[in-house]
């Protein structure tokens, strides 16, 4: 199964992010939930700050592309093999970046990919 980062979580249950971490753990996938949110999300902690997780095969994003500057060498750091633009979150320049650094990216959704089984 594939480690997962969601980088936007949310504990508010109206959010595609809460919905994607708890369907990512139905399916049986690891989930590290970050986020500016305080809380809990799927039986996880939402962790507030910037700590670098190691074993990252995905980070689904689930922030607008306004807000995503702050986050590039964060997630660079964390050395994903993938990084999934959910709907709302395409943004060229952080594609550009990931793809100079070896990380493939999609512009993809993660709930239809799991539930058509191609995640």
């Amino acid at each position: 199964m594939k480690r997962t980062l969601i980088l936007g979580a949310s504990p508010n249950i109206n959010r595609y992010a809460y919905k994607a971490a708890h369907m990512l753990k139905e399916y049986g996938h690891e989930i590290v939930n970050v986020g500016i949110k305080k809380g809990e999300l799927a039986g996880e902690k939402i962790h507030n700050h910037k700590a670098v997780f190691q074993g990252v095969d995905t980070v689904t994003l689930y922030i607008g592309a306004q807000h995503q500057p702050e986050w590039y060498t964060y997630i660079l750091e964390t050395k994903p093999k993938r990084l999934i633009f959910n709907p709302g979150t395409e943004n060229p320049e952080l594609a550009s970046l990931a793809d100079a650094h070896d990380i493939e990216t999609l512009q993809a959704c993660t709930l239809v990919m799991l539930s058509v089984g191609n995640y």
